[in-house]
């Protein structure tokens, strides 16, 4: 059936259709635009709202109309549209990393304390498929960066600035709607573009502060051509928006701040290096079971997974492939783009991404989320590279075995030596 023709059962719908493609984030600036109610709700187009899921979301707004709230976001399989209803106690809160990707974190255990389970709860970021908000305030904090491009990164600046500019980011746990979530994004990028990119610049140059070194690492610094920001710089100043310390002060205390390393970058290992051009990084196989073992691939210059290995006749970068919890890590082409090839030496001895860190429980070696506990976390010991760069392994301490010798691209050994790493 026309869509036009459907809608006709609901009076109050209308349709509004741009003459050429313009990507998510201009699209819902239009529908903003044309809009008529107090409450600008936005919603994914695969998504599956329950009954009874936006009287919550407005009557946190009626409370507070600086307050931007989202639902419990339930999962529908992409293959059978089952819908999987989550309970309310285990509502997860948004995060970010410093490749400015969001993810998804527990309640952190002081907003725990003394809450119930049907409370609403803050949350640092928020996905941003599903939310509501005060028209008045949301054209108030700007609306979204109309410099963004197609998708990505408007969840973010939406998050930093509604913190920031003192509005409060909620999750109600009593409103639920389920989203598709897909294996891959549906959008055909422009060729000779990285659209993600530009955008994340964008976002940092205005929000980040001095903070942005951060994520410029995890790309090497290659800021492209991210447009004019003066403009979304000089609205920050008007509203007079605190600082990102700030956010991460008081929003979201847990982010590992890279700054607190004692070593960030590639690692790369000193076994046997006979051709430069001949670049393989430690990596976890690209498949679906994230327990393979490590293994050899082609190292990708683009950061992310991996820490440089140098044995084998080739040098070589530890790589997170997979990105995931509880996955190997492996050898992969070095890139020297960070990416999955960026990591960091913590003053406790994690070798970590973000929240995730290097772990060994005496099977192979991989990456949990870091528990701050030490233990099969803290690097004192060297890890071992197999000769045929196969995998990772532990063994007894040689220091003649050049694939025991590991180096950091950016490491402070007056720090290390200070928290006992040497």
């Amino acid at each position: 059936m026309d869509l036009e023709v459907y809608m006709r059962q609901f009076p109050k719908v209308r349709i509004l259709r741009l003459e050429k493609r313009e990507g998510l984030i201009r699209a819902r600036l239009k529908g903003a635009a044309n809009s008529k109610g107090a409450v600008i709700t936005y919603l994914d187009s695969h998504c599956e709202c329950l009954e009874g899921w936006m009287e919550p979301l407005l009557d946190r707004i009626k409370r507070d109309p600086k307050t931007v709230v989202c639902p419990v976001i339930d999962v529908i399989d992409d293959n059978t549209f089952e819908y999987h209803y989550s309970k309310a106690y285990f509502t997860n809160v948004g995060g970010f990393d410093w490749s400015l990707q969001f993810n998804w974190h527990g309640i952190p255990e002081k907003d725990r304390v003394g809450r119930r389970h049907i409370d609403p709860v803050r949350t640092p970021t928020m996905a941003g498929g599903l939310f509501s908000i005060d028209r008045a305030f949301f054209e108030r904090i700007g609306t979204y960066d109309p410099g963004f491009d197609i998708w990505g990164g408007e969840n973010l600046e939406l998050s930093f600035k509604t913190w920031m500019c003192g509005g409060t980011l909620e999750i109600i746990p009593c409103s639920h709607v389920g989203h598709v979530f897909r294996k891959r994004s549906p959008y055909k990028w422009r060729s000779g573009v990285n659209v993600l990119r530009k955008n994340s610049v964008r976002l940092a140059e205005v929000w980040l502060d001095d903070y942005k070194k951060y994520y410029y690492e995890r790309i090497n610094n290659d800021l492209g051509d991210f447009g004019d920001v003066s403009d979304r710089k000089e609205l920050r100043r008007k509203l007079q928006c605190k600082s990102f310390k700030w956010y991460l002060d008081n929003i979201y205390p847990e982010l590992f701040i890279p700054g607190e390393a004692v070593g960030k970058g590639e690692i790369r290992n000193q076994g046997a290096v006979t051709n430069d051009d001949l670049l393989h990084c430690l990596d976890s196989e690209v498949g679906d079971d994230v327990q393979k073992p490590v293994g050899a691939y082609p190292c990708h210059n683009s950061g992310g997974n991996q820490i440089r290995n140098q044995g084998g006749g080739a040098k070589n970068c530890l790589d997170w492939v997979h990105g995931q919890q509880r996955a190997t890590v492996g050898l992969y082409w070095c890139h020297k783009q960070g990416g999955n090839q960026y990591w960091m030496l913590s003053k406790d001895g994690e070798i970590r991404r973000d929240e995730s860190c290097i772990d060994y429980a005496g099977a192979d070696v991989m990456v949990y989320p870091c528990h701050g506990m030490k233990g099969n976390q803290e690097w004192r010991y060297i890890p071992d590279m197999t000769k045929d760069g196969a995998k990772l392994k532990m063994s007894d301490c040689d220091e003649i075995n050049t694939y025991q010798q590991w180096v950091m691209q950016d490491f402070n050994e007056t720090q290390a030596r200070k928290y006992g790493l040497l």
